[in-house]
């Protein structure tokens, strides 16, 4: 059965991405000079990504509670990481936010060009001089206006557990006085583990809390600032659990 759902999910997911990638492709042509933070084409690629995401009947994720009205003008989004498919349900929030992502997915054939095409922000692991390129073009996008997200534990969790927090995402907003935004998943872990290419049915939801002002914080404020977006998304983790 899992193979089965494999073999529709991988050719849905090819079929709708190369589409979608096509249709993004003329969205970037016509708006390169009026859109420099390539809010509609990375909003074309998130609803091919919840295309996609739509194509698997074995997955269902929805929204749990209430959305913000509107985003802090300066956000930076911050969300719990369990499996590779986590930015794939993140489509389902209304409002157009760059990931922060490992470089060798920009490497994927049509779904990692639709991300360079969207404007995310590719990362190296491992290298000081990536990472302080990527705070710099994700700084200059929250200084216009654009949410940037980072999964700040840098890494899946296998177990639904929060990983330690690095400190780059805290860092980023304390440095441009952005608010940090807290979202939860839950479920994406059994929809598709790490290192098997067969998915599984799974069922999950989303929820975002309420934003973590760093108004008059320095970089000295890293440490506790952590602790607060830990507490924060903690909670939220386990509301989706309830």
């Amino acid at each position: 059965m899992r193979v089965l759902l494999g073999i529709w999910t991988w050719l849905s997911f090819a079929l709708v991405s190369t589409v979608g990638f096509f249709i993004c492709l003329v969205i970037l042509a016509l708006t390169w000079p009026i859109d420099p933070t390539r809010r509609w084409t990375g909003r074309g690629i998130r609803i091919t990504g919840h295309s996609m995401m739509s194509a698997v009947p074995a997955w269902r994720f929805t929204i749990q509670g209430s959305l913000p009205d509107r985003l802090p003008e300066r956000c930076v989004c911050v969300c719990n990481h369990r499996s590779n498919i986590d930015p794939f349900v993140l489509t389902r929030l209304p409002w157009e936010m760059k990931f922060l992502a490992k470089s060798k997915l920009f490497q994927i054939p049509i779904v990692g060009w639709g991300i360079f095409i969207a404007g995310d922000i590719p990362l190296v692991r491992g290298s000081t001089r990536s990472a302080k390129q990527a705070m710099r073009r994700a700084a200059w996008y929250i200084e216009r206006g654009m949410p940037v997200l980072i999964f700040p534990e840098g890494t899946r969790s296998l177990d639904g557990k929060l990983l330690p927090f690095k400190d780059g995402a805290f860092r980023l907003a304390i440095e441009t006085q952005a608010q940090l935004l807290p979202i939860a998943l839950s479920g994406t872990e059994h929809a598709l583990r790490k290192g098997d290419w067969r998915p599984s049915p799974a069922r999950g939801r989303i929820a975002v809390g309420s934003p973590i002002p760093t108004e008059g914080l320095t970089l000295e404020d890293t440490p506790g600032l952590k602790q607060t977006t830990l507490r924060a998304l903690e909670s939220l983790v386990a509301s989706l659990s309830d």
